[in-house]
């Protein structure tokens, strides 16, 4: 969850439906990393991978997870983007697209495709050192910075948050639900996008006022 700021509640003008519980809050966005998703940029960070869990679920950008082929997840880059990482620790590369957003996990800033952390040698370790460097990116690729959320609810019962996410999965691709732990409670977040300005982040919250869903705008 990000971190200082105010968020915008939006409130529901359309007709009563589904009752969404929980207490949202949001905060001011962190800077902006130090660097632009360009060719020829490169970043070190740290890589892990996921796989079975994942396996022919739809991805961010729309597509089917397939743990075998050479993809990986990121909010570093857009959407689209082909990288070409390095393991720091053993010198072997390989060449991936960015076609879902993760890892959630603090410190981590790319998740491989288990063939392409088979590639890497990283399957074991779980983890390692990397270097990305960026091959090329679409069309009108932002420039990394601030990166916005529709929250549409928040849920002790993960059960809750898993139907709510597959009602919201009929009509968008990008639905995913974020676990969040505060001392001895967890709750799941079900929350849409990443959106690269807030403008998109709020007409997308207002479509879902309409079905008696109350998001929030979060930022991170």
């Amino acid at each position: 969850m990000a971190r200082g700021g105010v968020v915008l509640r939006l409130l529901a003008t359309g007709w009563a439906g589904l009752f969404v519980q929980g207490c949202f809050i949001a905060s001011k966005p962190p800077s902006p990393p130090p660097f632009v998703s360009v060719p020829g940029t490169s970043v070190t960070g740290t890589a892990s991978w996921y796989g079975p869990g994942f396996n022919g679920h739809r991805t961010s950008s729309g597509a089917i997870y397939n743990q075998e082929d050479l993809s990986a997840a990121s909010t570093l880059f857009p959407l689209g983007t082909w990288l070409m990482v390095t393991n720091l620790a053993n010198g072997r590369t390989v060449k991936v697209v960015v076609n879902d957003h993760g890892p959630y996990v603090k410190g981590r800033d790319l998740d491989l495709s288990h063939r392409a952390a088979l590639v890497l040698g990283i399957i074991k370790p779980g983890t390692a050192r990397v270097r990305m460097h960026v091959l090329s990116t679409p069309a009108g690729g932002p420039v990394l910075g601030p990166r916005y959320f529709v929250q549409v609810g928040s849920f002790s019962d993960p059960q809750k948050a898993q139907r709510l996410r597959r009602r919201l999965g009929r009509y968008y691709h990008d639905v995913e639900v974020i676990e969040a732990a505060s001392n001895a409670s967890r709750h799941y977040r079900v929350r849409m996008g990443m959106f690269t300005d807030r403008a998109s982040a709020e007409a997308r919250a207002l479509t879902v006022t309409h079905i008696g869903l109350h998001p929030l705008i979060i930022s991170e």
